[in-house]
C-alpha cells in the first residue's frame, strides 16, 4: 500500500506542478530576481500548492494513514496558507512565527509526554518550519533535504507515512531541479519543514522516556539536519552583529559554497550528504535509547 501511494503521489507531483505553474502566471504569483535571489528570470511560485494538495489527498484517500495525519494535515494547512499569503503580500516575521507556534502546538498537543518535552518539541517543530524556508535559496535544495529526511525516516521503520511523502517530493523535484521551472514559495518551503518535523515528532517521542534533556536537544538538532544547524548558526551570527535573528542575508551554507565557485549540483550534493549524515547521527542516538 505504501509503494502504491508513493507512485500515485509521484504522478500527482509530475502532473499537477505544470498546472500550478499556469495558475501562478495567471494570478501573477511570480518570483522576481534581485537582491539575494540567485535565479536570473521571473519564475512562477506554484509548487507549494502541489505539495499541500497532494498531502491532503493522500490523507483523505488512504484508508489508514495514521492517527497523526489529521493533526499534521490541519497544522500544515494553516502553515501553507500563511506562507501563501506571505508570498503575495509579505507579513511581519513575528506574526508568521506566532502562526507557526500555534500549528506546532496543535500537532504536539496529543503526545503523551511530560510538559517540558512537549514545549521542547513545540519550539523544535516551529523552528524546523522556518528553517526549511531559510535554506530554500537554491534550486532543488529544500526538496532534496526533505526527501533525504523522509527516506531515512522510512528506513528507520515507518514506511506508511514517509514513502508516500518521498513520492510526492520526487514528483515536484523534477520541476525544481536542475533548472527550476517553478519555486516552492514560502508556503511550500514552510510546509516541507512542518510536515517533516511533525511526523518525526510523532515517530521519536516514545524514545524520549529513556533520554536526558541534553541528549534530547542534541538528537533533535541532528535530526533537524542542515536546516536547523544552518539556521542556528545564521541566527547566532546575526545577533553577534547586532541585527535581528530574522534579518535575511547571504551567509547561509549554500551561499558560502556558491561563493567558492562550486557548481549548483556540487553544492546540492555536498549539502545533501552532510544533511544525511546529521540525520543519521540523530537516529543513531535515538536507537541507543530504545
Amino acid at each position: 500500500m505504501a509503494i502504491f501511494s508513493a507512485i500515485l503521489n509521484f504522478l500527482w507531483g509530475i502532473i499537477a506542478t505544470p498546472i500550478s505553474m499556469k495558475l501562478s502566471r495567471t494570478f501573477r504569483l511570480m518570483d522576481v530576481p534581485g537582491g539575494r535571489k540567485l535565479h536570473p528570470v521571473v519564475t512562477p511560485r506554484g509548487a507549494g500548492i502541489v505539495l499541500w494538495t497532494g498531502y491532503l489527498l493522500w490523507g483523505l484517500v488512504n484508508p489508514n494513514p495514521g492517527v497523526e495525519v489529521r493533526y499534521v494535515a490541519t497544522g500544515a494547512t494553516l502553515v501553507f496558507l500563511v506562507g501563501y499569503m506571505d508570498d503575495m503580500h509579505p507579513l511581519p516575521p513575528l506574526k508568521r512565527l506566532a502562526i507557526h507556534l500555534l500549528a506546532a502546538a496543535w500537532v504536539v498537543m496529543p503526545l503523551s509526554v511530560p510538559i517540558y518535552q512537549r514545549i521542547l518539541l513545540l519550539f523544535w517543530v516551529a523552528g524546523c518550519t522556518n528553517a526549511y524556508n531559510f535554506v530554500d535559496g537554491m534550486d532543488g535544495l529544500a526538496l532534496s533535504i526533505a526527501f533525504v529526511t523522509s527516506y531515512i525516516a522510512y528506513r528507520g521503520g515507518n514506511p506508511y507515512t514517509w514513502l508516500p511523502f518521498c513520492g510526492l517530493i520526487a514528483g515536484v523535484l523534477l520541476w525544481n531541479f536542475p533548472k527550476a521551472r517553478t519555486f516552492l514559495g514560502d508556503g511550500g518551503a514552510t510546509l516541507l519543514g512542518y510536515v517533516c518535523s511533525s511526523h518525526l515528532a510523532w515517530d521519536i517521542f516514545p524514545r524520549f522516556f529513556n533520554m536526558g534533556f541534553p541528549t534530547m536537544v542534541l538528537s533533535l538538532i541532528l535530526i533537524g539536519g542542515i536546516p536547523v544547524v544552518d539556521t542556528l548558526i545564521a541566527m547566532i551570527r546575526r545577533i553577534a552583529h547586532g541585527r535581528s535573528p530574522f534579518y535575511p542575508d547571504r551567509g547561509h551554507l549554500h551561499h558560502i559554497l556558491l561563493d567558492f565557485k562550486l557548481l549548483t549540483w556540487e553544492v546540492l550534493a555536498l549539502i545533501v550528504v552532510v544533511h544525511g549524515a546529521l540525520v543519521g547521527a540523530g537516529y543513531y542516538i535515538l536507537v541507543q535509547h530504545q
